[in-house]
Formats: C-alpha cells, sequence, structure tokens
C-alpha cells in the first residue's frame, strides 16, 4: 500500500471515529497532495509524499515559533497536534551521528574542501537524505565537515 494509500485509509479511520482534529489535518494534508499533483500533472510517489509532509512539518513549526513569541498558547496548542499528525507519515528520521557520517561519508566521495564546495555537497546530500533527516541538522553537518 503506497503512502498516498495509507492517508486515504486513516482519513475515513479518523471520519469513522468522529476524530475532528486529526481529520482535519489529514484533509489539509490529502489538499496539499492533490494541489502538487494538479499544479504538475504527476502522480505522486512515495518520495514525493514524504516531501510535501517535510514541508508541512516545517510550516508548523514556523507557524508554533511565531504562536510563542506572540503569546497565542492556544494556537501552539493546535499547531503542535498538527504536527504530531503529520509526523506520524514520515519515516524514522538519523540521529545526529548517522547525519554526520553519511554527510562526512558523501563529502569524502566527492573530494570536496572547503565551503566553497558547499553548493555540490548539499545537492548531493539532499538526494540521499531527503526525508530522513532534517536538512537543518544536515546543513550544520556539511559546514563543521567542510571548516574541519
Amino acid at each position: 500500500m503506497s503512502l498516498k494509500d495509507q492517508i486515504t485509509e486513516d482519513m475515513k479511520n479518523a471520519m469513522r471515529a468522529k476524530d475532528t482534529a486529526r481529520l482535519g489535518t489529514i484533509r489539509l494534508l490529502l489538499s496539499a497532495l492533490k494541489q502538487k499533483e494538479v499544479d504538475e500533472r504527476v502522480v505522486l510517489d512515495d518520495a514525493a509524499v514524504v516531501a510535501i509532509v517535510d514541508k508541512l512539518v516545517k510550516q508548523r513549526k514556523d507557524s508554533i515559533a511565531a504562536f510563542e513569541l506572540a503569546a497565542r498558547q492556544d494556537l501552539v496548542d493546535i499547531e503542535k497536534a498538527e504536527m504530531v499528525v503529520l509526523q506520524t507519515y514520515l519515516p524514522a528520521r538519523m540521529s545526529a551521528e548517522e547525519v554526520t557520517a553519511a554527510v562526512q561519508a558523501i563529502v569524502a566521495s566527492l573530494g570536496a574542501k572547503g565551503p566553497g564546495d558547499m553548493g555540490k555537497v548539499m545537492g548531493a546530500v539532499k538526494t540521499q537524505l531527503a526525508g530522513k533527516a532534517d536538512m537543518g541538522q544536515v546543513s550544520a553537518a556539511v559546514k563543521a565537515a567542510l571548516a574541519g
């Protein structure tokens, strides 16, 4: 069963359970998936679905930070609940040690030296670690690997 089919099935289960919070978040996700399919006239594979989920999680994190600055705890709670639902569709994340090891291996294979090669390394890292690791953490690991 594809990830998109799993999300659709979860929507049906949320409807049956009358879980309105979860249902709303899943509908939001399915809407984003459908929008991407219509805009680009493609059928999304699991990797593309994970990328969209990752983008939505990042949006939630940004919203949480903004709402905390504005002292809007009610909105923070809503965003956190949505983020928990969305994160169930992401694959298990790599640990910091695994990210560092993977980045160092990629830097070595490319023969990258110094900060000037950051773009080349990030391009290779994104293709290999997309959806598996937090890209902010990956970027920091690349900077550290190229600095040392």
